[in-house]
């Protein structure tokens, strides 16, 4: 598969009919825009949990301007907001694709989306909607609810919209414990555009890049952060991996697992390896691939 390297994200070079074609044999989808791609500079389990997507597809006209800069193009951008329309429509008849829609801003705005799109298609595609409680990732109880409501819907598909990265790491905290479902799209605020309670930019605005300045007027306290204050770091960034200067902050950490692989511990020393990893690698950023062994395996 076609892949283009931007920063430390790997981006899977294909067309929204190619991804819609391949999503027949399930996946993981993960759309990542500049504020992902400045997101994985700082946080080591997003990005973890981003290394294990199936697809992640360009959902920014500015990152795909920037693939341009690289000398690395990306053919085509597949934001989120589009992925999910054109996926509903694409697999209208297949009746094995009963989507879960997990999201949106109320009860009541996804409630609204699920009941606009199945009257688009005619048919009950999404099976069953719910908004979670604000901070409903940090409760197990009502986790497992959500996963018990998914798994009681007969759900093959789950559009959750909750923002990033929560909805990446709910993701990928609780896929395997969902049954039925073989497609996990993390779509943003996707499930209040198709209620229709948030307005989307103008198709011309997506088209060359301001798609995040129509959302930033719209919502000015919400993103001003996302949007601002990161911009000249994310600049900065793309002329040092053009000179070749960019090194990704995680990189130290990946290779000392690597050579931890390469190792043969004694038994006593395998039994504990989880909870050496777990002390000693996490808080570790960027140090040294030698303080990490050598704390592993003292001389």
């Amino acid at each position: 598969m076609r892949k283009v390297n931007l920063l430390n994200v790997s981006i899977n070079n294909m067309t929204m009919l190619e991804l819609l074609e391949q999503l027949r044999q399930g996946g993981v989808v993960f759309t990542p825009n500049v504020d992902h791609v400045m997101k994985l500079q700082v946080d080591s389990e997003f990005y973890d949990v981003y290394q294990n997507a199936d697809y992640r597809v360009c959902d920014s006209q500015v990152l795909k301007y920037v693939s341009w800069f690289l000398g690395t193009p990306i053919q085509e951008k597949i934001s989120g907001s589009d992925l999910f329309p054109a996926f509903y429509e694409y697999y209208q008849n297949d009746e094995s694709i009963k989507i879960f829609l997990l999201g949106g801003h109320t009860r009541e705005i996804a409630e609204t989306a699920r009941q606009k799109i199945n009257q688009k298609l005619g048919r009950e595609m999404i099976v069953e909607s719910y908004s979670p409680p604000f901070g409903f990732e940090k409760s197990p109880a009502e986790c497992q609810r959500i996963v018990a409501k998914i798994n009681n819907s007969g759900a093959t598909v789950l559009a959750l919209g909750v923002g990033s990265p929560k909805q990446e790491l709910w993701i990928a905290k609780y896929r395997h414990h969902l049954v039925n479902v073989k497609i996990f799209f993390a779509i943003g605020a996707t499930i209040n555009f198709e209620a229709g309670g948030v307005q989307r930019s103008p198709k011309w605005m997506s088209e060359i890049g301001l798609e995040w300045l129509h959302r930033l007027l719209m919502e000015p306290r919400r993103l001003w952060k996302r949007y601002v204050l990161s911009a000249a770091p994310f600049l900065w960034l793309v002329v040092k991996q053009k000179l070749r200067l960019y090194k990704n902050p995680w990189s130290d950490v990946d290779l000392a697992l690597e050579e931890l692989h390469n190792y043969s511990f004694p038994d006593n020393l395998n039994q504990n390896l989880n909870r050496v990893l777990t002390a000693e690698l996490e808080p570790l950023g960027n140090q040294p691939v030698r303080y990490v062994t050598d704390k592993i395996n003292p001389s």
